[in-house]
């Protein structure tokens, strides 16, 4: 059975969605089957693999809101051959409104993605940096949280709200959620504040930070402008090797 994880900051700018892109392509190109749901209204996941959100005519919206819709029928295929999307669009906007007022409005996800467990290694939950209602779907639905946290100064501003809001999911609507891990993003290691940072950050979560750091690269930061996860868009970049690195250490962890 496939594990549902939800990559999840409310803060915006820390390389959350860089990190479902990535890390969910490096681990479908060593092997795993990969699914990524896409709750951003953004669409940045999205159009990280090359796909125009406004040519996508049924989103996580149409099976969120819709009952009558296959979850099947909008599933992507990406260019790489054992990860698909289910794709964002400009109406999922519009489904935080509408779930304020629906019935059990925080298990609409995980009754859509469910029926993809059986089909899926792992399923990625790409999430708005907010704490409203898609964010809730998401952690409703995951069984786990992975935190992507960024070497700069406000680093660790917001992460007690963070867990208050994990802890309180976890407490009274999804017992079994916990934190899957960390990860540290935007490193620069020729200054010092990256080094405090990832100091700071592992003394704060000790063991649930992952070794692997992500750095600040130039090709990393071009790649979503091609519609490329960077493996595909440089392959000897710093920021694949990188990503490599913490699918690797992703798979130590969970299939020991």
């Amino acid at each position: 059975m496939g594990k549902i994880i939800a990559v999840f900051n409310q803060k915006g700018g820390v390389g959350k969605t860089t990190t479902t892109v990535n890390l969910s392509a490096c681990l479908a190109i060593k092997g795993r089957k990969i699914l990524i749901a896409d709750m951003d209204p953004q669409g940045n996941a999205t159009s990280g693999f090359g796909i125009d959100r406004a040519s996508v005519e049924n989103s996580l919206y149409s099976i969120l809101m819709d009952s009558s819709v296959n979850p099947e029928d909008i599933l992507i295929n990406t260019d790489i051959p054992s990860l698909d999307i289910l794709p964002s669009n400009a109406d999922l906007s519009g489904a935080e409104v509408e779930l304020v007022n629906m019935k059990n409005r925080n298990f609409y996800l995980k009754n859509a993605i469910s029926r993809f467990r059986d089909s899926y290694d792992y399923i990625f939950i790409d999430c708005p940096p907010t704490l409203g209602l898609l964010s809730l779907n998401a952690l409703c639905a995951a069984d786990s949280v992975l935190i992507p946290i960024q070497c700069e100064y406000y680093a660790l501003e917001g992460v007690n709200d963070l867990l208050n809001t994990i802890n309180l999911v976890k407490s009274s609507l999804n017992k079994s959620l916990t934190i899957q891990g960390i990860v540290l993003s935007m490193y620069d290691g020729r200054t010092n504040l990256s080094i405090q940072v990832v100091e700071e950050v592992k003394k704060y979560f000790k063991d649930k930070v992952y070794g692997s750091i992500i750095p600040r690269n130039i090709r990393l930061a071009e790649a979503p402008s091609f519609g490329l996860p960077v493996p595909l868009y440089d392959a000897r970049s710093k920021g694949t090797a990188a990503y490599m690195d913490l699918a690797d250490e992703f798979l130590e962890t969970e299939e020991l």
